[in-house]
């Protein structure tokens, strides 16, 4: 099985990845995948259902995305979207401190799709923000613990990055 027919089987859709990043694509501003799937592409894959983005401004974000066949839900911090018949949520942020991610993005693939995919020290600091924020649920932060656990396991040099005494799986990983 290809990753396409992997991430096919699991969303209901065949193309909706490949359609979110052209239709971002299109709107001429920089962006970049953030969050899980963004982990993914650095270590060991786990699923998820969300394809997380970054974008340096919104103009003509929605437009692009209906365009593409996505039903869109507008928020003052993000742009939601979702084809119908697929279980893929796009969950696009529009933050300023976000803002520096696409710049520093780096190319890669993810399901046979060519993106830009946040620096590893910008996925951190992503996941940094997202852990310490007490008003998501328990579970989402949960799993941003985790992603960040699974990247210092893979990248001894991220463990600078985690202020010590936040996490102490990653304070284990920490030289003597």
């Amino acid at each position: 099985m290809s990753e396409q027919e992997f991430l096919a089987a699991l969303t209901g859709h065949d193309s909706d990845l490949r359609r979110a990043v052209d239709a971002l694509g299109v709107t001429g501003q920089p962006f970049c995948l953030i969050g899980g799937l963004a982990v993914n592409h650095y270590v060991e894959p786990v699923v998820t259902l969300d394809a997380d983005f970054a974008i340096a401004a919104a103009a003509g974000l929605a437009d692009a995305l209906r365009a593409a066949g996505f039903v869109v839900e507008e928020f003052p911090h993000s742009v939601n979207a979702q084809l119908p018949g697929s279980r893929l949520r796009i969950q696009i942020t529009v933050n300023s401190r976000y803002a520096a991610f696409p710049a520093r993005a780096t190319a890669g693939e993810l399901f046979g799709v060519r993106l830009p995919i946040a620096a590893l020290a910008d996925l951190v600091q992503g996941k940094l923000w997202a852990f310490n924020d007490t008003h998501r649920r328990a579970s989402k932060r949960a799993k941003d613990r985790a992603d960040l656990i699974r990247i210092c396991e893979s990248y001894p040099h991220a463990i600078a990055l985690i202020p010590a005494g936040l996490i102490s799986e990653v304070d284990a990983l920490r030289p003597a």
